[in-house]
């Protein structure tokens, strides 16, 4: 009986540490197949969209791109592979894709019960609404009885549902798992508004046949940190998604951009030789090339070359950087020294 005993245990250990084998590794695997998965929304624009030309465009794809660049030092080593809300999740769970870089909320369900670990939020949101202008409303609270666009599968669909119920009002919700689709409902009038992350009705509102006939309503409902995400147990591949999306944002603070990282290279700023690998270190501790914040940063540019050509005021979303400014400008970004 004993030994019975010992002999379960033993098989315990093993497949324990089995089970943590088949989550490592994640980093070596992608050097092997020679570029990076990527699960991105393929339908929002400013985010994650083909032009009309193929090419993948938007401030998630340009986080993947920094990835392939940190990983291989060519961002242009990488598949984007498009996922629905409802098939993100399950996407990455499977292996499907290396890294979600899709417009993904951080909530606690997900970074446990859902097997998720969360990188370094890229961009800080919340819900709003979009609605007619003909509609002439100027509150959310005027929207009792409304029908409702919403995707499934998103914080955005419980977030409505609680916003409605906490102000004693109802909703008829149209439920359409696909971006375009519930967009498409949307403006042909089958629902009254349209809510989902601000961002996100930035991007439709862009898109939009008329896009002067839509206003945002004032309310913001909810807090949506929307963050890369990788599987859990491989801490190795987090730290590289997570230390490559904080390049980003460190070399912005550093003033380094795409333009002048080749003269940065000469600073005596310890802080920039360190960042830019002139000084060695970084890179080893991440399983990295020395190089690898000079590569993210010359292929693909700093947060703010990353938000003003996606999201900025000068596209068609008309952004501003608001929390998703530098700390040091009142907004959020903010990041660890590199040492």
């Amino acid at each position: 009986m004993k030994l019975r005993k010992l002999w379960v245990c033993a098989f315990v250990v093993v497949m324990v540490l089995a089970a943590g084998s088949i989550s490592a590794g994640t980093l070596d695997d992608i050097k092997a197949k020679g570029f990076v998965q990527v699960g991105v929304n393929g339908q929002l624009a400013g985010f994650g969209i083909p032009d009309e030309k193929g090419e993948w465009k938007g401030l998630d794809v340009d986080t993947g791109r920094a990835i392939a660049a940190a990983v291989f030092g060519d961002a242009k080593k990488i598949k984007f592979v498009p996922l629905t809300a409802v098939q993100r999740f399950t996407a990455l769970q499977s292996g499907e894709v290396d890294v979600l870089c899709r417009n993904a909320t951080i909530i606690l369900s997900r970074d446990t019960a859902q097997g998720l670990d969360f990188a370094q939020v890229n961009y800080y949101d919340g819900q709003g609404f979009l609605v007619p202008k003909k509609m002439n409303i100027k509150s959310a609270k005027e929207l009792n009885g409304a029908t409702v666009c919403v995707l499934p599968g998103t914080t955005t669909e419980q977030n409505v549902a609680d916003y409605f119920r906490s102000n004693n009002m109802k909703m008829k919700p149209v439920v359409i798992e696909n971006n375009a689709e519930l967009n498409k409902a949307f403006f042909a009038g089958r629902c009254d508004c349209l809510t989902s992350d601000t961002s996100q009705l930035a991007g439709a509102k862009s898109v939009a046949p008329n896009p002067s006939d839509y206003i945002f309503l004032p309310e913001i409902i909810s807090k949506e940190p929307l963050a890369p995400a990788v599987r859990h147990g491989d801490n190795q591949w987090k730290d590289v998604v997570n230390w490559t999306v904080l390049a980003l944002i460190n070399a912005e603070e550093l003033g380094i951009s795409s333009k002048n990282v080749d003269e940065m290279l000469k600073s005596s700023n310890p802080s920039i030789q360190r960042f830019l690998g002139v000084v060695p270190g970084n890179g080893k501790a991440l399983g990295l090339e020395e190089n690898f914040a000079y590569n993210i940063i010359k292929q693909v540019g700093n947060y703010a070359e990353v938000f003003d050509r996606n999201v900025g005021p000068s596209t068609p979303l008309g952004l501003d950087r608001g929390y998703n400014a530098l700390w040091t400008k009142g907004g959020l970004m903010y990041s660890p020294d590199f040492k």
